[in-house]
Order: structure tokens, then C-alpha cells, then sequence
């Protein structure tokens, strides 16, 4: 039997399965796997976490340094976000320059964090258009056993609500690395959690694993924050992979999106003050 023959019979005993509103691990159509979030991994970051969702492993570190502000925000901080796709973390991945899925993976999370207003970059200024903090987010993928989005997502805000800005020589106008304040990132209560709602057939589930994300038609990520205990708040929204959604799929995906913020974002934040 040959590979696209298997591929084929495994997506069709999915999209089965699915139909009746069951999943090849016994989970709910949302769903998700395990979730473990753990601080101790690095001692030389301002911010570092690591995060496993079932068997998909992520890694984020914050770090932070002085430099020029971007001409069209000279009174602001700035965000770079990059991530690394290990070959080891999965078949399909080569050692190398970042390729498609490790840039639109940067993006999203990127996207997601800046539009929420999690971070307030106006804090950041040291001096306008001369000296603002930088904060530099890396993700590295060690394993992928399906939605990486939500899982580096996480990983990110966690690293940066664990952060403490590094030691700042005025005088001498270096960054004293290795020394930490007590002081943590300026950040508001719009914190984002992603979820990502990825399309079978006619089906629409969250967290797939590896399997199910490989036969989807498509996925859409969304930026959640819920505030103060308020209504969830939709920041940001990402369609991804080539599959189409109509307009009822986005509404669909959209309210099984929010119900499962009202569980689920709670029990994540808890995760993360608990953490290790």
C-alpha cells in the first residue's frame, strides 16, 4: 500500500469518526491534550518556558537589550519575534534557514501579542527617539505532534509574564546581562491565549494531533484575552493553509472558539502562575 493510498484511508476514517463527534484519542472535538507549562529552563534568559501540549514541545526565551526605536514609533519599545523549527522535531523539517512554517509561525504569535496590547511599548522608551528597550522572542520547536500555533502562542505569553528586565547602566549605557531586577515587563491585563480551529470535511475541532492536522483543509487562529473577568475579546485572526471557509464555518468557528476561552483561558492562566 502506498503512502497516499494510507494518507487517504486514514483521512477518511477520520472524517468518519468525526461525523459522529469522535476522535481517534477519545477527546471531544474541543478538546485539548494535556497541557504542561514549566519555567525552569533557562538561567541566562529574562524570560524563558517551555510548554508540551500532548507530545508537541515548544521552548520561548525573552531577551531583552537597548537600542534605536522604528522611525514611525520613536516614543515606543520594540517586539522581534523569530522561531526555529528543530530538524528532530519532526520528519518534514530540515536543519537550515527558517522556511515558511517557522516565519508564519513568528507571525502569528507576533501578531497576536502586539495587537492585544499585552506589552505597553510606551514604557519602554528610555529616551524618544533615541533608546528604548528591545525585546527579542525566540521559539524553538523540539517536537511537533500537532498545533504548534497554540502551544508556541502559550509558551510565548508565559515566558513574558515571567520576565524581569535585565540591570540598565545609565551612566556607562549598557545592558548588565546576567544581572536581574525585580521588575517585570510593563504589561496591561489584556493577556492573548490562542486557539486554533482547524477544518476536516465538514468538521471543525481544536488541538489536533499530528494525524489530524495533516488531512485538515485548513485552520483559522484566534487571539483571545479575557479582562477583569469581562467577555472575551477577540485580538487578532489568522487564517491559515489553502482550504476556503464560508461564512457560517467562520461564525461556527468563532462562537466555538469563545465558549471554550470561558473554560479553558482561566484554567491556562492558572497553568502559568503555577508553573515550575
Amino acid at each position: 500500500m502506498s503512502r497516499m493510498e494510507t494518507s487517504t484511508l486514514t483521512k477518511e476514517r477520520i472524517i468518519t469518526y468525526l461525523e459522529k463527534s469522535k476522535r481517534f484519542d477519545s477527546r471531544g472535538l474541543d478538546e485539548y491534550r494535556d497541557v504542561k507549562i514549566s519555567f525552569d529552563v533557562s538561567k541566562n534568559a529574562e524570560g524563558a518556558a517551555s510548554v508540551k501540549i500532548g507530545k508537541t514541545h515548544v521552548m520561548v526565551g525573552v531577551k531583552m537589550d537597548v537600542g534605536e526605536p522604528y522611525r514611525d514609533s520613536e516614543d515606543k519599545g520594540v517586539l522581534i519575534t523569530s522561531a526555529e523549527i528543530l530538524g528532530m522535531a519532526g520528519k518534514e523539517y530540515e536543519p537550515g534557514p527558517p522556511k515558511f512554517a517557522a516565519i508564519e509561525l513568528a507571525r502569528i504569535i507576533d501578531r497576536g501579542i502586539r495587537e492585544s496590547g499585552m506589552i505597553d511599548f510606551k514604557k519602554l522608551c528610555i529616551k524618544e527617539g533615541e533608546k528604548v528597550w528591545i525585546v527579542f522572542l525566540d521559539i524553538y520547536v523540539l517536537n511537533d505532534d500537532g498545533n504548534l500555533m497554540d502551544a508556541a502562542a502559550l509558551g510565548a505569553v508565559a515566558a513574558i509574564l515571567k520576565a524581569k528586565m535585565p540591570e540598565y547602566n545609565e551612566k556607562m549605557e549598557w545592558v548588565e546581562f546576567g544581572k536581574f531586577t525585580d521588575k517585570g515587563l510593563p504589561l496591561t491585563k489584556d493577556i492573548p491565549i490562542t486557539f486554533t480551529a482547524y477544518k476536516i470535511n465538514n468538521s471543525i475541532i481544536l488541538d489536533p494531533c499530528k494525524i489530524e492536522e495533516e488531512t485538515s483543509d485548513g485552520r483559522v487562529s484566534i487571539a483571545i484575552s479575557i479582562a477583569n473577568n469581562k467577555e472575551p475579546k477577540i485580538n487578532a485572526c489568522q487564517k491559515g493553509e489553502e482550504g476556503d471557509f464560508s461564512e457560517e464555518e467562520l461564525e461556527k468557528i468563532i462562537d466555538m472558539v469563545i465558549k471554550k476561552s470561558k473554560t479553558f483561558y482561566p484554567e491556562l492562566m492558572k497553568k502559568i502562575q503555577e508553573g515550575k
